[in-house]
């Protein structure tokens, strides 16, 4: 039985019995559209550049970091009434922190670390959501009212608040703040890719596929899935700035593990607060790379986010 591809610009339904008609299908349309109009975006453009700095130097960071994460090259440089700041100590361009640890240097060795935790947090919960969202958008039914009154929970609670107290359930560390940023984007997904599901389920490709008799199975992951998962795609491109801010936050509550002189921004940003009226570049420079850092992630994704969008294509 032909499958049934999704119309690509009227509304007629087209089988997929030649092959120029599955490689001109509306699903990868819209992607090379998407693609070309995000080439031509400032915004974009700069969202990427910001990013791909920052992977760079989180991929670089043996090489390009004077001294290793939890290395203290300058401890005998720290005196209870100072602390060397940018530019007095030649052979450390940004200072010392209060432990006598090169902040270049950990700020090198926090892009990897913020880098690691909101790549996989955000993988986490993109994983769990999209499976409880294609149950439930897929199934429907009991399993989508269960499934939904559960996450209908976890969004009552603030996504930081439901972070902190997973991590603090979970004990400190690095694994523990993953896991739990990652819980707290699992119904941001869930509910978004249900809701595409839905919205997809009348459309006439999916209907005409009914009316051929393909099964729930084949409809569900052949048709209905792929073309709903651009939204979940664009979302997890936003929260991947949502997850580098709450990883800093959980480490700046002192959820994160670790030693303390040990090199990440939010972990930084505690240690710097005795030091706010003397030394104020210990708490403004990771604070100014978690923000620039966000900062491309969300710029990136609002690109998407339009050019993804119906109304602004037809502009």
């Amino acid at each position: 039985m032909s499958n049934i591809l999704p119309p690509a610009a009227g509304g007629e339904v087209t089988p997929a019995t030649a092959e120029p008609t599955l490689s001109e299908g509306s699903g990868t349309g819209l992607w090379k559209d998407a693609f070309r109009r995000l080439r031509r975006n400032p915004q974009a453009i700069a969202g990427a550049i910001i990013i791909g700095l920052f992977l760079l130097v989180a991929a670089l960071a043996p090489i390009l970091a004077p001294y290793g994460g939890n290395e203290l090259p300058g401890r005998t440089e720290i005196t209870p009434i100072n602390i060397p700041g940018p530019g007095e100590l030649p052979e450390y361009p940004l200072g010392l922190d209060r432990f006598g640890g090169d902040v270049l240097s950990k700020l090198i060795w926090g892009a990897q670390a913020s880098l690691m935790i909101g790549v996989i947090s955000t993988a986490i919960g993109l994983a769990g959501g999209m499976l409880l969202g294609l149950l439930a958008g897929g199934l429907g039914g009991w399993v989508d009212s269960v499934i939904m009154r559960f996450v209908d929970i976890l969004l009552s609670v603030p996504n930081l608040l439901l972070a902190v107290s997973i991590a603090a359930i979970l004990g400190q560390g690095q694994y523990a703040v993953m896991i739990a940023i990652g819980a707290s984007q699992l119904p941001i997904f869930a509910r978004l890719l249900r809701s595409s599901m839905l919205s997809q389920r009348g459309s006439d490709y999916i209907l005409a596929a009914q009316t051929l008799g393909l099964s729930r199975r084949t409809i569900t992951m052949s048709h209905l899935l792929p073309n709903s998962v651009g939204p979940v795609i664009v979302q997890a491109t936003l929260s991947l700035a949502t997850a580098v801010i709450d990883a800093a936050a959980l480490s700046f509550l002192g959820l994160g593990g670790g030693l303390p002189q040990t090199a990440e921004w939010g972990r930084m940003l505690t240690y710097a607060q005795a030091e706010l009226a003397s030394s104020p570049y210990l708490a403004f420079l990771p604070g100014a790379c978690i923000a620039i850092t966000a900062l491309g992630f969300t710029l990136l994704g609002e690109s998407l986010r339009e050019a993804l969008d119906p109304k602004t294509r037809q502009k």
